[in-house]
């Protein structure tokens, strides 16, 4: 059976890609808690955030517009992935920054904090399903990164100069390791990823699920943004056995049950291109 209809446009990636099956699954909503906390350590990229939004009252909607962008660029066609990249780069074009000790202005799309988001995000992705048992290999890790210099030239930077394997991420992340730090605005973030504002009725649900969820994506961090943020981590072997069990738990929930939330790009993808299109860990085997 083909994977797509011919006559349909399959998007930015395609059924045939790794980042087709791996955005399919549970641990992608972990794996973003990741990257917002390793985000929050670039000073001059957490500011253009904190100094642009009031985060703690719209933090829902910032988060459920980046799963947007990536469902959209992930499994909306051509047209709708390039529509958002325009609609980021030209957000990001009005927006600016002022570093509170120099007095500074500069803008938030400023070429070197493009390529730090997207690093983080992405490697945070790559790190959670591999490290919670979703199966890729290392050439499938290094397909996804050279997939997603894709996305990066969505949101404006050159696709050449962002890292395409593990090799080369490994080595963006120890370039920028001095430029980051635990400002306070990173432990704003931090402070509100452990105990966001929620309605008195979910303060019991907040406590039971959601702060297992932080911990879990804290944890997952590498041992240098533990030290900066100055808050211990369980051992390495401990938070990787979390991570499976929590994969195991969330990967047993139907997924057709799971892509029934809004706003339904897997579904919508699937409409559009066949049910040959269905993201699933051993099309990656293909």
């Amino acid at each position: 059976m083909a994977a797509t209809r011919s006559h349909t446009d399959p998007g930015l990636f395609g059924p045939d890609s790794v980042t087709w099956q791996a955005h399919g699954d549970p641990m992608m909503w972990i794996a973003g808690i990741r990257a917002l906390y390793l985000q929050a350590l670039h000073p001059r990229a957490v500011r253009g955030v904190t100094q642009n939004s009031d985060f703690r009252r719209d933090a829902w909607g910032r988060l459920m517009r980046t799963a947007g962008f990536v469902g959209t660029t992930t499994y909306g066609t051509t047209e709708a992935a390039e529509r958002a990249g325009a609609r980021v780069r030209k957000i990001h074009t009005m927006l600016g920054a002022t570093d509170p000790g120099t007095g500074e202005r500069y803008g938030v799309d400023e070429p070197a904090l493009l390529m730090w988001v997207h690093c983080a995000e992405i490697g945070s992705y790559l790190h959670v399903l591999r490290r919670s048992g979703y199966p890729l290999t290392d050439a499938h890790a290094d397909r996804y990164l050279a997939e997603h210099r894709h996305s990066a030239r969505l949101v404006g930077l050159d696709p050449e100069a962002v890292p395409g394997d593990r090799s080369e991420l490994a080595a963006y992340f120890e370039r920028v390791r001095p430029e980051l730090a635990a400002g306070a605005e990173a432990h704003e973030v931090d402070d509100f990823l452990r105990e966001p504002p929620v309605p008195p009725l979910l303060v019991p649900a907040r406590a039971l699920l959601w702060r297992r969820v932080a911990h879990l994506a804290y944890d997952s961090l590498p041992p240098y943004a533990h030290e900066l943020y100055g808050r211990p981590a369980p051992p390495p072997a401990t938070v990787t056995r979390r991570l499976r069990a929590t994969g195991t738990v969330l990967r047993a929930i139907p997924a057709r049950l799971r892509w029934q939330l809004p706003p339904k790009h897997i579904l919508s993808a699937m409409a559009r291109l066949g049910p040959a299109a269905r993201p699933a860990p051993y099309r990656l085997g293909r």
